[in-house]
């Protein structure tokens, strides 16, 4: 039995497989990624040539490390393909996204991407969104107004659960936008869709970790050593 952690590493390197040469590549954040991060160096090395947009501080550190290509959204606005994670990964291919802090500059990276990969182990498939808590991206400006929206927002969607704001080693976390991020525990979010919508309504919200209708595709590695991969058309 595969632990998770080389379970992760399968996931990556099957990913490996989807990179061809002179990619515009979006690449994400969190512990999946890095391992991509780190087997995507080694390729680079062998002579595999790809431009990088990495979708967080931590990432771009580790890109700059490994000699990794990269440039910014802004200088190459479009992308051929992103490789991310995700926290999970619900039917149709929809995501929660955002355990790590980066959500924001993920989903724009993602959305600015033709093709959207996710990397993961199979311990992320669930049959519903919510069991992970939903990571809330909010400004800093009238934070307390805005819980109470967001609570508003929940009990008129039935979604019970707290509503914590984010810490990091006793302080406030900050994301690399400078913002905010409450974690939802909802447990169940039946309808993601005007979820995603209530919460965007709020002026405080910046944005959430529902990843909807943007993941392509997914590579689930299996604790028997195989790679499942799903195909959101499929779906």
């Amino acid at each position: 039995m595969a632990n998770v952690q080389q379970l992760k590493i399968a996931a990556a390197e099957k990913a490996i497989d989807y990179v061809d040469n002179g990619m515009r590549l979006g690449i994400g954040t969190g512990s999946t990624a890095e391992e991509f991060i780190r087997l995507l160096a080694i390729r680079i090395a062998q002579g595999l040539v790809i431009t990088g947009v990495p979708s967080s501080k931590r990432s771009m550190a580790l890109c700059n490390e490994l000699s990794v290509p990269i440039t910014t959204l802004d200088k190459m606005p479009e992308l051929d393909l992103t490789i991310d994670g995700a926290d999970e990964i619900g039917p149709g291919l929809n995501l929660i996204k955002g355990g790590g802090g980066a959500l924001l500059r993920e989903k724009i990276i993602a959305t600015a991407s033709e093709r959207m990969l996710v990397i993961a182990d199979e311990s992320k498939i669930v049959e519903m969104l919510g069991a992970f808590p939903l990571p809330i991206e909010v400004n800093s400006f009238g934070l307390e107004a805005t819980i109470r929206e967001i609570k508003k927002v929940a009990a008129a969607l039935d979604l019970a659960g707290e509503i914590k704001l984010r810490m990091k080693d006793d302080t406030l976390f900050v994301t690399d936008g400078g913002h905010f991020i409450l974690d939802a525990s909802f447990e169940r979010i039946p309808a993601p869709e005007m979820l995603s919508e209530n919460l965007l309504s709020i002026p405080g919200v910046v944005e959430h970790g529902l990843f909807l209708r943007i993941a392509s595709s997914a590579l689930l590695a299996r604790s028997d050593g195989s790679i499942r991969v799903i195909e959101a058309k499929n779906l």
